[in-house]
């Protein structure tokens, strides 16, 4: 209506023809500004004595309904005015005035200022109107710098604003409220070539000339990218389509089926074929069209800087720093086989490794890409995956790679990528977001909700930034319960440590050289707390050196992904999570993956670390992981093992999967490291089978005695070596003297007991309990685990739930009262007495004492 009054004013003469009904909005807003047009019926028009025929917002001789008559004239002069993109249906003429804009409002708008015409305050309402639809109110991905300066324009002249909203989005009626309801609940949403596309399908009873409207409401209620529209409206189907995104151009569809637009709004109406038909040819259409463009060989860089396997690490630094960039491909024969980065020759030079060659240190876990790959495609590697180089493979052979830079360099230059990667993600360093509040409010306990929101605005008013981090959020994201809440503070967590058990009444221990506190409140609850920190080591498998940090490095140090994760508690920001290393996604995958290459040369304990976290959690490690654990062995980092792997394997030892775990540390040649002559052999395999299962038995009879697993299992896991063996085991282990101790007095008795327990003949309870009753309960669920036969086992099993909970009838005391004088005697006597008592001799208070009378007379 707007292209049909500017039209007017470049042709006066000519008769306004509109072939369409009119939308509501537009009725009323004419209606309202007393705007009039002497419009002329279509029947009162001899088509046959047309002589020009000027056409607005279209240039397809399908779109002009019955005037396409007229194209049979001699002579006819055919002006154009328009800003759709071309189709081979598209009219030609003596004027042809066609830009690419926004809005055919927006070209007139332009003819207007370049020829000096002036539009009085209603018609250039009229225009600003058709601009705002025509873009989307400016957001559609068709909107150009012309259309907001010809709004310029529109405002001087006059263009009333509040008018253009009140029209623009009008109040809904009743009825449409309930047609768009209708619209959303039937929508469904197809993934098409990786892009989300929704299509809704209705049938309406009558012509509803406000459904494009609907469609548009709907697109933004539902922050839809893009959204076809299919409805039934009389003897016709029509089509409503939109789309934000550049790969999904509904243009192109609405042309196929007989209509037009623009990419990013269009429509067509179909006559002669059903609703069902007509969604299936939308979907057909929508599989044909939507295709991302390839774009990897286009942006990727060739020829490719890369080094081979048997390059040091000196060299391939060397090589790094030459060309400044921060990661080398390795390749061999044109085959990629790894890549290499800046900072994993920094750190292997380091530890004194500027001579090892870069195939053991290099990264092998990466992800390839073709020449034809899309830019979505690359955006999901360099951006979710944060893989910083892509390397592109065509038949087998690296031919070029992609950097982060790449990437960033061509959505800079295309603004209508832009929007997927808005805000913070477009920085490659920024954390991955989710908010976990919701997610921890049905987690956790009430109390334990409040506790961490005083943690961080405790940490607020101090002027510091607190965090959950480790295991707490990595089992709250699996829904397993963790109250081990480990805090993290950028600032001064001693000071803050304070200022916590200050205000909680609890009580603090300060670690100075660590920067690290324990908070314990009146409930007994732990709260650890540590400053943000980075560590260093030395050399490799030293204890590490430790500096003042940003959350974002204490991550970095962290052993593995699933454990570098953080949750804010500062009160603007509590719930937020903090993910820098696509850690969400190997918790999900179920993976164990180290953060940088030399994780395992800096601290050789995170393999048993590792192993443990993965059969723990039934995850699985990492090809690169693996590999890197291979490399720690070979390289022999285990020399100085000492305390923390004794730690290491206490930990293994406890679990309940200790049995896998230990196998897995076989399958990986480590066990020679705890001992050269340790290895698993099937009789050791079965007695750690069976010590694993006196462990559940015993769990399962939840007895109030005090006992360690972890013991039962290293009893076990030792039980081959000779003593000697053992107590050099422990030396090299820096086993505290207690356990050594305990381990050596035990596993001599149990061996004892157990061969005692499984002579031939059968055994009286008192000969059993004879045998075990010096045992701890570690000792005697090891003694289960020796016996080879049934009948010892069950000799054990008699002893703890039976004969060690039997007390005489008689005591001390009630020898006293008889008049036995205290002695040496009393052990005898009362041995005496529990003999007969298991031995079922004695039954009651009055047997043991005639017992007495009888053998130990007065």
């Amino acid at each position: 209506m707007a292209s049909m009054l500017a039209a007017h004013r470049l042709y006066p003469e000519a008769k306004l023809v509109f072939p369409g009904s009119q939308e509501r909005n537009l009725r009323s807003f004419l209606h309202d500004t007393g705007l009039t047009f002497e419009f002329t019926r279509l029947k009162s028009i001899d088509t046959s004595k047309v002589n020009r025929l000027i056409v607005v917002d279209t240039r397809q001789a399908s779109r002009i309904g019955p005037l396409n008559k007229c194209l049979q004239n001699d002579g006819l002069d055919i002006h154009l005015y328009d800003h759709h993109p071309d189709h081979n249906d598209n009219l030609h003429g003596s004027v042809e005035e066609v830009r690419n804009v926004g809005s055919t409002a927006t070209l007139f708008s332009q003819l207007f200022k370049e020829r000096s015409i002036t539009i009085n305050a209603k018609e250039a309402t009229l225009l600003a109107l058709a601009i705002y639809e025509d873009t989307g109110n400016f957001t559609f991905a068709t909107t150009t710098p012309h259309d907001l300066r010809a709004m310029a324009w529109l405002m001087q002249q006059g263009a009333d604003i509040q008018s253009v909203h009140q029209y623009i989005n009008p109040e809904l009626t009743t009825d449409e409220v309930s047609l768009l309801h209708e619209l959303i609940q039937s929508a469904t949403t197809y993934t098409i070539n990786t892009i989300p596309i929704t299509v809704s399908r209705i049938a309406l009873p009558d012509y509803c000339d406000e459904f494009a409207l609907l469609v548009r409401r709907f697109m933004v209620m539902e922050n839809l990218d893009a959204l076809i529209a299919i409805a039934a409206m009389n003897d016709r189907i029509f089509v409503i389509a939109r789309s934000r995104i550049p790969e999904v151009n509904v243009g192109k569809i609405a042309m196929e089926l007989g209509g037009g637009g623009h990419a990013s709004a269009a429509s067509a109406t179909v006559k002669e074929r059903s609703l069902v038909q007509v969604e299936e040819d939308v979907m057909r259409l929508l599989h044909k069209h939507v295709h991302p463009p390839a774009m990897a060989r286009e942006i990727m860089s060739a020829p490719v800087i890369s080094i081979t396997p048997d390059t040091t690490i000196s060299e391939a630094n060397a090589t790094l720093i030459r060309y400044n960039i921060t990661v080398l491909p390795v390749v061999a024969k044109s085959v990629i086989l790894g890549m290499v980065s800046r900072r994993d020759t920094a750190k292997a030079i380091f530890h004194n490794l500027q001579n090892q060659i870069v195939a053991a240190y290099m990264t092998t876990e990466f992800e390839t890409i073709t020449p034809t790959a899309t830019l979505l495609e690359i955006q999901r590697l360099i951006i979710t995956n944060r893989q910083r180089t892509i390397p592109v493979v065509e038949r087998g052979a690296m031919i070029g790679i992609i950097t982060r830079t790449d990437l960033f360099s061509l959505l800079a230059g295309d603004p209508a990528t832009l929007p997927e990667l808005s805000g913070d993600n477009i920085n490659p360093s920024t954390e991955r977001t989710r908010n976990m509040a919701t997610a921890m409010l049905h987690a956790l306990e009430k109390d334990t909700v409040l506790l961490l929101r005083t943690i961080g605005e405790v940490a607020e008013q101090c002027g510091f930034t607190a965090y959950a981090v480790g295991g707490f959020v990595r089992d709250l994201l699996l829904n397993k319960e963790n109250l081990d809440f480990d805090i993290v503070i950028e600032g001064d967590g001693i000071s803050f440590a304070k200022a916590l058990a200050n205000q909680l009444h609890g009580r603090v221990r300060i670690h100075e050289k660590f920067n690290t506190a324990n908070v314990v409140l009146p409930d007994d609850t732990k709260v650890d707390i540590a400053t943000a920190r980075l560590e260093y080591y030395e050399h490799p498998a030293a204890l590490p050196k430790v500096e003042s940090s940003s959350i974002k490095l204490d991550l970095f140090r962290r052993d593995f992904t699933i454990n570098a994760m953080a949750i804010h508690l500062s009160p603007d920001k509590f719930g937020i999570l903090v993910d820098f290393f696509n850690s969400q996604n190997d918790l999900k995958d179920g993976m164990i993956r180290i953060i940088h290459n030399l994780s395992f040369v800096e601290d050789p304990t995170r393999i048993f670390r590792a192993i443990r976290f993965e059969q723990r959690m039934d995850f699985n490690l990492g090809e690169h992981t693996k590999k890197q654990i291979k490399n720690a062995v070979q390289m022999g980092l285990f020399e100085a093992h000492g305390f923390r792997f004794f730690q290491e394997i206490k930990h293994i030892l406890a679990e309940k999967c200790a049995l896998a775990a230990i196998q897995r540390l076989n399958q990986f040649k480590l066990l020679p490291f705890l001992h050269p002559q340790l290895r698993i052999i099937p009789r050791l395999e079965t007695t750690m089978h069976q010590a694993a299962r006196a462990i559940s038995w015993y769990e399962l009879l939840y007895l109030k005695t005090k006992w360690k697993s972890w013991l039962v299992m290293l009893l076990a896991l030792t039980s081959r070596l000779k003593t000697r063996q053992l107590l050099e085991m422990c030396h090299g282990m820096e086993i505290p003297e207690r356990y050594s101790k305990f381990l050596i007095n035990e596993r001599v008795m149990s061996n004892r007991a157990a061969r005692a327990i499984e002579k031939k003949g059968s055994l009286l309870p008192s000969q059993i309990d004879i045998i075990l009753q010096d045992l701890s309960p570690e000792g005697l669920l090891f003694t289960m685990a020796c016996c080879r036969h049934k009948k010892g086992q069950f000799a054990v099993s008699t002893y703890v739930t039976k004969l060690s909970q039997q007390q005489n009838f008689l005591d001390g005391e009630d020898l006293i009262s008889m008049g036995y004088p205290p002695g040496p005697s009393f052990k005898t006597m009362l041995t005496r007495l529990r003999a007969a008592t298991l031995d079922g001799e004695c039954g009651n208070k009055e047997e043991e004492i005639a017992l007495l009378h009888q053998e130990f007379p007065l």
